[in-house]
């Protein structure tokens, strides 16, 4: 039975830092390409039948530097939409809005470019991915299913094919330049492996010492007002 891969992208100058990176397009640092081309030995050994990225660069440059081929692009893959908390951190919210937590409370409007979406909304596009690909991961005989998009969207994504609630994403850390694996048990959809660096360990910088691998957003950990929510943090690494 073909496998669900979900790769997200290397590390961009505002995940670096923590800032909610939805539908801004950055490039890779490089930092991030030397991540993303380290995912090649993870992904070298598999079969692959077919190769989904978001339009956004940073997750097309990541399945170029990955090894991948004969990517397409599709629009439902992009990141969150975090409208008028686009490029502005978690402490940063958290000064007006000392609780907020974006699984929870969502985002608030932002401008006619990314207005934002609801955790709802962002369910429904991974659906409709999910629709998609399964006579892909249906065949018997056919290859796995590479998915390169980022980290808060492959988190709802993950969930939504393990049959859980969008809010459940919530629950999967998931670091930059990271390869991720979903098969079956018994029929029924089941993790195989997750947030799986390079061979050479992905997120370490060259001097060796461990980066922050911050999701395509703001850091949540319990240092930024986050005690004891799942997955969200700055100084350990959060899953966008």
């Amino acid at each position: 039975m073909s496998e669900l891969l979900l790769v997200r992208h290397g590390e961009t100058e505002w995940s670096r830092t923590g800032r909610h990176t939805g539908l801004t397009d950055l490039p890779l640092t490089e930092v991030g390409e030397g991540q993303a081309t380290a995912l090649r030995p993870l992904l070298a050994e598999r079969t692959v039948s077919l190769v989904l990225a978001s339009p956004l660069g940073r997750a097309v440059r990541t399945a170029e530097l990955a090894g991948l081929t004969d990517i397409q692009t599709d629009p439902d893959l992009r990141e969150w939409d975090y409208g008028g908390y686009e490029g502005v951190t978690t402490p940063e919210i958290q000064r007006t809005r000392p609780d907020w937590y974006l699984w929870d409370d969502g985002v608030i409007p932002g401008p006619a470019e990314h207005p934002g979406e609801t955790l709802e909304e962002v369910g429904a596009r991974a659906d409709r991915v999910l629709a998609r690909i399964a006579p892909r991961l249906g065949s018997a005989d056919g290859g796995d299913v590479v998915l390169v998009a980022h980290g808060h969207f492959l988190r709802v994504l993950t969930a939504r094919r393990l049959g859980l609630p969008p809010a459940a994403g919530a629950l999967f850390r998931l670091d930059t330049a990271t390869v991720s694996r979903i098969g079956t048990e018994h029929g029924r959809p089941a993790l195989v492996a997750w947030n799986t660096p390079s061979p050479g360990g992905s997120g370490t910088s060259g001097s060796g010492a461990s980066a922050v691998a911050i999701p395509d957003g703001a850091p949540e950990s319990a240092s930024d007002g986050s005690a004891g929510r799942v997955g969200t943090g700055a100084g350990a690494a959060s899953a966008r």
